[in-house]
């Protein structure tokens, strides 16, 4: 059965896209379909994915939730972005957004070539209108228990203020419709919380910020506060944002391997890991970044989802939960009204403002 917000009912995946494809794709698809009740439309080259499809029991279109769509080419990770766009019209990044373009599925995912996606997805889906700039938003864990939303995290390395305040309307509504949150707390990443900290983007981004009414903007955080949870939403450049999902997702995994080697330094360590044992996998699985469900492109008219080239079945999964979830909660359109509404609203001051400076003179 569909659920509110959803159009089809089906989510297209890159059966292409992850180092090891399709092997992670197919067993993420079915997991998908068998777990979450949606279907799962993969995107590929036929001598591929078929023969894996049925060596899984796949007995043919629509079998398992799953149907296969045939992309003869494929956008590999090492291969020139723009050119590869426009020449490989029938890969599967190509093939799986005219799905979702033509209606016949409610979103796209993919774990491959991350600029490749991006690029597709602005010219065969479009932009939302008045959005400028496309944003890659990741959740990240925090100590508080509720993950922290972080935008932009590798979509645009060079950024203007007019860009962070469109990021942080964005980043308010799909908190809002996925994630939940009634009114999400709004930060602006910088290196001090005075509003004179920071470089001119961050300086320059502050007030517009601040004057979004729609907003609950508490002002500049720093780089301590994401995994505190303070703030619900962090905003920032593509550059800085990439730089901070990466450093976390090494400490993750250092910290993991730490704990691994102090539980087995001793007799007496290791009898207390036996005992720690649950509390050390639930402490894992909050740190796996493959529970996340990769990284929502917003401002796409289309939902689109991009995960790692090191994807596993796990995290493919979990990428077509989060365009579900994205489909059900109608977060698309909520940042299309929240950007419209704020773009209105800022039309007015400005033609205000201009009619007292009319006035006065």
């Amino acid at each position: 059965m569909k659920q509110a917000g959803s159009l089809t009912g089906k989510i297209v995946l890159d059966a292409m896209g992850s180092d090891r494809a399709p092997h992670p794709e197919i067993d993420g698809a079915l997991a998908a379909a068998r777990d979450l009740g949606c279907g799962v439309v993969l995107t590929g080259q036929r001598e591929r994915v078929e023969p894996e499809l049925r060596r899984c029991g796949w007995r043919g279109q629509g079998d398992r939730g799953v149907e296969f769509v045939e992309a003869a080419e494929v956008i590999g990770m090492n291969d020139p972005v723009a050119a590869s766009v426009r020449r490989k019209r029938k890969s599967s990044l190509r093939v799986g957004a005219r799905l979702v373009a033509e209606g016949l599925a409610d979103g796209f995912v993919t774990a491959g070539n991350t600029g490749a996606a991006m690029a597709t997805a602005k010219m065969v889906l479009g932009m939302l209108p008045g959005v400028d700039r496309p944003a890659l938003a990741a959740l990240v864990p925090t100590k508080s228990g509720r993950p922290t939303l972080i935008l932009d995290v590798g979509a645009n390395s060079d950024c203007k203020p007019e860009h962070m305040a469109q990021f942080a309307i964005m980043g308010d509504a799909y908190s809002r419709a996925v994630l939940g949150t009634a009114r999400p707390i709004v930060g602006l990443m910088s290196i001090g919380e005075e509003e004179a900290k920071g470089n001119e983007l961050t300086k320059e981004a502050f007030p517009r910020l601040r004057d979004l009414a729609s907003l609950n903007f508490v002002g500049n955080v720093e780089g301590r506060d994401v995994f505190a949870g303070t703030v619900d939403v962090v905003v920032t450049d593509g550059f800085t944002g990439n730089v901070m999902l990466k450093l976390s997702e090494g400490m993750q995994d250092a910290v993991l391997s730490l704990i691994r080697r102090e539980l087995s330094a001793s007799a007496i360590t290791k009898a207390g890991a036996v005992l720690a044992r649950p509390a050390f996998q639930r402490l894992k699985k909050r740190l796996d970044y493959s529970e996340y469900g990769g990284a929502p492109l917003l401002g796409v008219r289309r939902i689109v989802v991009i995960g790692h080239g090191s994807s596993n079945a796990r995290a493919i999964r979990n990428l077509v939960r989060t365009a579900k979830e994205f489909s059900e909660g109608g977060a698309t359109e909520r940042i299309e009204r929240g950007v419209a509404e704020t773009n209105a609203r800022e039309t007015r001051v400005r033609r205000s403002d201009f009619r007292m400076s009319e006035a006065a003179t």
